[in-house]
């Protein structure tokens, strides 16, 4: 059997930085077992796989394909620069002549649209509550020490914590933040987490990134994840309400490093937009 798979760099312009995604066109259906067995191959954070939903449709033609998204240990429910890897080879590797795709996926349907040199996914806008420090006290001890922290949010919707670090603090500090994501495995207690947001507000002049962030899932095998579109689905609801803006400009602070341009909109819903780099091209043969 061949599959044909491509590696996207997402949310970047430039080869090796952004986040990379593995991505299969799927033309018949795989087994169960092989989705897992793929992404572990591939080794990435999220490998996605794009199927054909009814038997006449075509990579080219047709606007609307089932995707799901696996990390090497599990499938999620949503990821948001595998959706735009994934927009990415349809539109600018399959030459696919609709403006705007359509995906089905266990967060419901999400849909991209290429502006300019960006693609913009439409994804749902998950709302971070207040969280109880005390409950998740040694989780952030565990990943930022004894460093001040503004604000602690929990969004139910994602299972993401949002640990806002004092405003005192620049986008270096985040940057420079040596995190053993490994430790939060332990430290976190209340069983209901599978990520964890650090954050911070960004340039107040109104000029360059509204706020920084940095992402980790070692619940999902992800210790650091380098830039995470629905990490974003979250930040942007809260930095929309803090800020009191509807466009923002983002960045991820790994070590790859990448940018998103976000537009809040009044349906609860967020438009994320990125650039995207493919860098490889191939046929997964089995």
């Amino acid at each position: 059997m061949q599959i044909p798979i491509f590696t996207v760099d997402a949310f970047t312009n430039r080869p090796f930085s952004g986040n990379p995604a593995a991505v299969c066109l799927l033309e018949n259906d795989l087994d169960e077992d092989l989705h897992q067995k793929i992404a572990l191959e591939m080794n990435l954070s999220e490998t996605a796989f794009i199927r054909k939903l009814k038997p006449g449709d075509d990579f080219t033609k047709s606007s609307c394909f089932g995707l799901r998204w696996f990390t090497p240990a599990n499938e999620v429910p949503l990821c948001g620069h595998a959706t735009l890897a994934s927009a990415a080879v349809l539109f600018h590797i399959q030459k696919n002549t609709n403006s705007v795709l359509t995906f089905v996926t266990l967060s419901g349907e999400l849909k991209a649209r290429q502006v300019k040199d960006h693609v913009v996914l439409d994804l749902p806008l998950y709302t971070a509550y207040p969280q109880e420090l005390e409950e998740v006290e040694e989780l952030i001890k565990a990943a930022v020490g004894d460093m001040a922290v503004q604000d602690v949010r929990y969004s139910p919707d994602t299972k993401n914590l949002l640990v806002r670090l004092s405003d005192t603090y620049e986008r270096s500090v985040l940057e420079d933040l040596q995190v053993s994501a490994q430790q939060f495995l332990t430290a976190e207690k209340t069983g209901k987490l599978k990520g964890l947001i650090l954050t911070v507000k960004g340039n107040s002049s109104g000029k360059g990134h509204d706020f920084y962030s940095r992402y980790f899932a070692p619940w999902y095998g992800v210790l650091e994840d380098p830039v995470t579109g629905s990490a974003h689905a979250v930040l942007s609801s809260y930095w929309s309400e803090q800020l009191g803006k509807k466009e923002m400009l983002a960045f991820q602070c790994s070590r790859r490093g990448g940018e998103l341009k976000i537009s809040v909109r009044g349906d609860g819903r967020v438009d994320i937009a990125g650039q995207t780099a493919v860098v490889l091209k191939g046929n997964l043969t089995f």
